[in-house]
């Protein structure tokens, strides 16, 4: 969306610049486009501003930044996205629905409002469509935050079961994060589900160095049991003892832990 209206700007002066060779009166256009600028820049304001408060749960400041910015454009896309946040937060869920796809219909190379609608539609249980926003969004090499995008096209195709495609998107996440411990775990996760137990090693092997390297990070139930099966097939035992206590000590009412007891219920 930035590079589109940025583009445009310097057009929209392209040929005010021609109108001021031919004519030599400048004052009135140079004003209008001036305006035009300003306008712009205040809705980017509202928007950013609707944004950061939504971030906070504070949603009555978020709607009220947001009006002023529909009031100065009500077609821009970025505030069509930011309210269909804003109406399914209220449990509005036609409107929020109405409000993502007006935004990318005004400009379906707007990559933000297809995640927010992806988001959406995942929420909903509309997974196929969600996938097909994700992959959409995908698409744009210049988006600031492809890896997030990658990770949540792949949690979706691993909901529908294409674990392949699951996989691809998972390893591009974490390649375009460097390494993120979330992309990776998924990534391992999903390895092991697939069969592909010697690459899911390879990669959780990653995840523990950048455990390593960074103190905040601690252990999941999921990433538990990731590393008990893992070490199973590798013949670990040491490793797998000592994440079979982790898993029973501190998370002794997870799912992962009953999948843990059925795992070697059913080996025995």
């Amino acid at each position: 969306m930035a590079i589109k209206s940025v583009s445009g700007r310097f057009a929209a002066f392209a040929t005010l610049l021609a109108a001021l060779f031919i004519t030599g009166c400048v004052t009135t256009t140079d004003s209008r486009f001036s305006r035009e600028a300003d306008r712009q820049k205040a809705v980017e304001s509202y928007v950013q501003l609707a944004t950061a408060y939504l971030g906070q749960g504070n949603v009555e400041r978020a709607r009220h930044h947001l009006d002023r910015a529909l009031e100065l454009a009500p077609e821009n896309p970025s505030a069509l996205a930011v309210l269909g946040l804003i109406h399914n937060s209220n449990g509005e869920i036609e409107l929020a629905e109405r409000s993502f796809k007006q935004a990318i219909s005004n400009d379906p190379e707007y990559t933000r409002a297809r995640v927010y609608y992806g988001a959406f539609l995942y929420s909903q249980g509309q997974l196929e469509e969600s996938r097909d926003q994700f992959r959409a969004a995908s698409r744009d090499t210049d988006y600031d935050d492809r890896g997030s995008v990658f990770y949540n096209l792949g949690m979706t195709q691993e909901r529908l079961g294409e674990l392949d495609e699951a996989i691809i998107s998972y390893r591009r996440a974490a390649e375009l994060t460097r390494g993120d411990a979330r992309s990776l775990l998924s990534l391992s996760r999903t390895m092991v589900n697939s069969g592909d137990m010697a690459g899911a090693a390879r990669y959780y092997d990653r995840l523990l160095l950048v455990m390593q390297r960074n103190e905040r990070l601690q252990h999941s139930p999921e990433s538990l049991l990731t590393g008990i099966r893992i070490s199973r097939y590798l013949g670990d035992n040491n490793q797998e003892s000592s994440m079979v206590l982790q898993l029973r000590n501190k998370y002794p009412e997870s799912v992962e832990y009953q999948q843990y007891k059925a795992l070697i219920s059913n080996d025995k």
